[in-house]
């Protein structure tokens, strides 16, 4: 199972301000550590974001994060609404 860290304070803000807003947000977390290549509609990103990984969390929630295999690491970069996630 993997776990979380984050890239910044910001998103390390961010992360823990989504997870008090939105009910449910803790399950679809837990079902991210278990694969976070497949879950809740990972994809990888493109253009200037290129080599992270988006997943949908409700609503417009959307997490930002890099995939560190060897440490078994979702690295987070960016939680938030659609807007909030991808500037």
């Amino acid at each position: 199972m993997y776990s979380f860290t984050t890239r910044s304070k910001k998103a390390e803000k961010q992360f823990y301000e989504v997870i008090k807003q939105r009910k449910g947000i803790k399950e679809k977390l837990q079902e991210l550590q278990k694969d976070p290549h497949k879950k809740l509609d990972a994809h990888k990103l493109k253009g200037k974001l290129a080599g992270k990984w988006s997943c949908y969390l409700g609503g417009d929630i959307r997490l930002v994060y890099e995939i560190d295999n060897e440490k078994k690491e979702i690295i987070v970069c960016a939680a938030g609404s659609h807007k909030q996630s991808y500037t």
